[in-house]
């Protein structure tokens, strides 16, 4: 009896969770919904436990060291679909967030309690970030996939800009809209130009009806749909900042991964 209920639940769990982490099948209804709700309560176990007892604001500052997290987590898991580190759940998705995590979380604590913040967080983000590049450079097989990244990218900002210089919104979010159209850039051009397939299972039945360039006005009419309901449903602007983060990471770090895959040459 147990057996078999142990059976059933470990064929679940490497069915949803086990199986699409080395297989880079990608997403389904069921891990997302889970891995929401761990970056959700993550979010906020976070921001209440270890931001506010260090006296940690959520500024352009903590941006900044989330950036260089993102970069070296992301670029991480390129080189590992890129066959340049092995596989380990530790730095498969969705474990190289708790990794990198608990790589810097040291880092932060020491700063605070330092009064030195940001200096050690940058620093040691900094050094993990350049040691992935380093070792992404290294095995870099092309280039063009950046160069075409790049250029949508930039295009996209410029309407993005214009709009926030005319009508200005919070700067903190302005970065997470930035970091989601490099993410839709890098999404477009893998699809687009290298024939990859979308791994999140809703967007992915979107770009097969639409096309690759469909995420321009899906992915914007989320970003603003969810802006003006964190302005409505939450009060506490401190709070409120926690999620623009959280909306910034989901996006750079695609942002980073993908055009490093790219430049690995790694199969879609």
């Amino acid at each position: 009896m147990l057996e078999s209920l142990w059976n059933e639940l470990w064929g679940f769990i490497y069915k949803y969770f086990w199986e699409p982490m080395f297989t880079r099948s990608g997403y389904n209804p069921i891990n997302t919904l889970v891995y929401a709700l761990m970056l959700g309560f993550g979010a906020i176990y976070t921001y209440r436990y270890i931001l506010k007892p260090l006296k940690i604001k959520i500024d352009r500052t903590l941006f900044i060291a989330v950036t260089l997290m993102v970069v070296f987590g992301s670029t991480v898991r390129a080189l590992v679909d890129g066959g340049i580190l092995p596989q380990n759940p530790l730095i498969l998705t969705p474990g190289i967030f708790f990794t990198t995590f608990f790589i810097m979380l040291p880092a932060i604590v020491l700063d605070a309690k330092l009064k030195t913040y940001p200096k050690l967080t940058f620093g040691w983000g900094a050094l993990l970030a350049l040691w992935a590049n380093y070792l992404l450079v290294t095995h870099a097989k092309s280039w063009e996939p950046y160069g075409l990244t790049l250029l949508h990218t930039f295009v996209s900002w410029i309407p993005a800009l214009l709009i926030y210089k005319y009508r200005p919104f919070d700067r903190l979010y302005l970065y997470a809209v930035l970091a989601h159209l490099y993410d839709m850039g890098s999404t477009v051009v893998a699809i687009h130009f290298y024939g990859y397939r979308e791994v999140h299972w809703l967007e992915n039945i979107l770009v097969q009806h639409f096309g690759a360039y469909f995420y321009y006005p899906w992915i914007t009419f989320i970003l603003v749909i969810v802006y003006y309901g964190l302005q409505k449903l939450i009060d506490d602007e401190e709070e409120r900042r926690l999620w623009y983060l959280m909306v910034y990471v989901l996006g750079l770090g695609p942002a980073i991964r993908d055009p490093a895959q790219l430049v690995l040459q790694i199969g879609g």
